[in-house]
């Protein structure tokens, strides 16, 4: 189709150039600044879709049709679907199987969280699925004595493995929806079975198998931050080692001045982790505590930052020892770790004003591998660190209530209150939008944000905290990245792409054709996001399908499934890098595990697909 490139919103300085290198270069550069992180990917989706528009490659009404797109509602509509089965307690109930599972070693707890994962991301996204099991995971594996990087990496697996099974998988969704610009058929819900379970059993079966032995041996205290209670958390973190006694005394210039005037913390880098004051025990004192003559502070850090001290007359005792309990029943330590899709990540515990938020005292953080203890309000939070976090049961509870934040393992007094006399009615919802869905009653996204809508009306949730469920970040990167598939058929780059893989592969027949689409999806997968993958490629293999004579929905269903091929590398997919700080993994890990369990979903899907689908 010609593309008119005087339209009045064209960049005069591209009027002269090729619609297909137009494309090339702005897919060149979004995926440059994909790569090396240097803007959100949801902020280059956006600048996707606006420089499309901009060059005349789409029409200005079809900038934003993303927004409007089914993939996109349907998206909205399992995010507010899965927040009301938790908010109900639904989804908790998973995670308390796994806390209360005291049988079977350590085969027996990886069959366990990896079936769990993978029915959970049947209905809902991965990392929240991980998320509801991470803190069950982590207490029944304390409990049962097994090392954890035995156990994560098998239940990040499972979420991507399961996945694969229904059609609610973002990606899946998305290549779904190029399908129907296309022209073609759209997948229903139950499409992806037949191919998908198979595979994801075969996967859970390699895990307990070889799996099982490729994956590291490491001890739990020494790189695993997850801990079960006081004394073990102290312990794992070195909290002691970095224990200072400051002895206040009447001629201290300290005397009278709050916590937060002392300069102990923003100055010096150290946290008050008590306050000894005749004979009593101050736990996690709050920053407007006074401290007063003949008190004496336990401060953690550096020993040359509490020896500084002396000079506004403390006396830093030689003996750091406590023998106190550094918890009560109003005092709790807990080990916290971003949440998925945190906005705490990249942000340092002072630009989140954490503990003016909150009122609790980050202690230690689990950053890169080793225990810090100072200077940590300068550090920018990592996906895979833990916080070691100190506090009042109402400070941790409000700290559980965030969604940026997740609370490994809470006192049972502080977990946050859920809507259990609606759970029943949440399971009624979700069975019933699904059955409409995969009985083609209501298009998929209708039957999602009617269950959405229904959801809110019963009480399962209220209107903010649905829109709260929403991570508007994937939202925007999907939204901005549809019109891409508008683009390549419009600019006939798909045609084109589509044309150099029929001439690679097409003499082989279009299994190998198929397997070649894998193949390249799987790889591109590892490094970008399977989304973004899923946009590009399902118009590729649509226009491929369609020069060799074979089914388009069974080429796209190649890109699918690859697309949640994400074993490989640790950033592969979010829920990977989620799962390292738990398991204690090194990025070697993942290969090593992760290679031959591709190389046998690879081989799977190819049979699978072949003979159900039939390209």
């Amino acid at each position: 189709m010609a593309v008119n490139w005087t339209n009045s919103l064209s960049l005069p300085v591209l009027t002269s150039i090729s619609p297909v290198v137009a494309l090339t270069l702005i897919l060149a550069i979004a995926f440059a600044l994909m790569l090396t992180d240097r803007l959100r990917p949801d902020l280059v989706a956006i600048g996707v879709a606006l420089s499309l528009g901009l060059t005349g490659i789409i029409e200005p009404n079809e900038v934003f049709i993303g927004f409007s797109s089914s993939a996109v509602v349907t998206i909205i509509g399992i995010f507010i679907l899965a927040q009301g089965l938790q908010r109900t307690g639904v989804t908790r109930a998973f995670g308390r199987v796994l806390a209360q599972a005291n049988r079977g070693g350590e085969r027996g707890m990886i069959a366990l969280v990896m079936s769990s994962g993978a029915c959970l991301s049947l209905f809902m996204n991965n990392i929240a699925a991980a998320a509801v099991l991470l803190p069950g995971a982590v207490d029944a594996v304390k409990r049962r004595k097994l090392i954890p990087s035995k156990i994560m990496m098998p239940m990040a697996f499972a979420t991507s493995l399961g996945g694969m099974a229904t059609l609610l998988t973002t990606a899946n969704i998305v290549v779904s929806e190029a399908l129907t610009v296309s022209g073609q058929r759209g997948y229903g819900l139950l499409d992806f079975v037949l191919v998908g379970v198979p595979v994801t059993l075969a996967g859970i079966l390699f895990m307990l198998t070889l799996g099982r032995r490729l994956l590291p041996t490491r001890d739990p205290t020494a790189l695993d931050p997850a801990r079960a209670n006081s004394h073990v958390l102290t312990e794992s973190y070195e909290l002691f080692q970095r224990l200072n006694r400051i002895r206040i005394p009447p001629t201290s210039s300290l005397v009278n001045q709050r916590i937060v005037d002392s300069g102990i913390g923003k100055q010096y880098g150290m946290s008050v982790m008590a306050v000894l004051r005749n004979g009593q025990t101050v736990l996690a004192p709050s920053p407007d505590e006074i401290i007063r003559a003949h008190d004496t502070l336990l401060v953690i850090g550096r020993r040359e930052r509490a020896e500084q001290l002396r000079q506004y007359g403390a006396i830093v005792e030689p003996d750091s020892q406590f023998e106190g309990e550094i918890t009560s029943d109003d005092v709790s330590l807990v080990e916290v770790i971003p949440a998925p899709r945190s906005r705490a990540i990249g942000q340092t515990l002072r630009q989140l004003r954490f503990r003016e938020k909150f009122g609790a005292s980050v202690l230690a953080l689990w950053h890169g591998g080793r225990s810090v203890r100072t200077d940590l309000a300068t550090l920018p939070l990592e996906f895979g660190d833990a916080m070691l976090v100190h506090g009042s049961r109402e400070a941790i509870s409000l700290l559980q209530s965030d969604s940026d934040f997740l609370v490994l393992r809470p006192p049972a007094a502080e977990e946050s209150p859920v809507r259990a006399d609606r759970a029943v009615v949440a399971v009624v919802i979700l069975i019933a939008a699904l059955t409409t869905a995969a009985l083609d009653i209501v298009p998929i996204a209708l039957a999602t944000m009617l269950g959405a809508l229904a959801m809110v009306l019963v009480g399962c949730l209220s209107m903010d905290e649905a829109y709260r469920a929403i991570d508007w970040r994937a939202v925007f990167l999907i939204a901005g990245m549809l019109p891409v598939s508008i683009a390549m058929q419009r600019t006939g780059a798909a045609d084109e792409l589509g044309r150099v893989i029929t001439a690679l592969l097409s003499g082989f027949g279009p299994v190998a054709v198929g397997a070649g689409l894998l193949t390249l999806t799987m790889l591109l997968t590892q490094v970008m996001s399977g989304q973004v993958t899923a946009v590009v490629l399902a118009p590729i293999a649509i226009s491929t399908a369609q020069a060799i004579g074979s089914d388009p929905r069974a080429m796209a269903m190649f890109v699918a499934l690859g697309c949640s091929l994400t074993f490989i590398t640790p950033s592969a997919h979010p829920v990977n890098t989620f799962v390292m700080g738990a398991g204690g993994y090194q990025a070697s890990d993942y290969p090593r595990v992760g290679v031959p369990l591709t190389l046998i979903c690879v081989i799977l899907i190819i049979a699978l697909v072949t003979f159900v689908w039939r390209p």
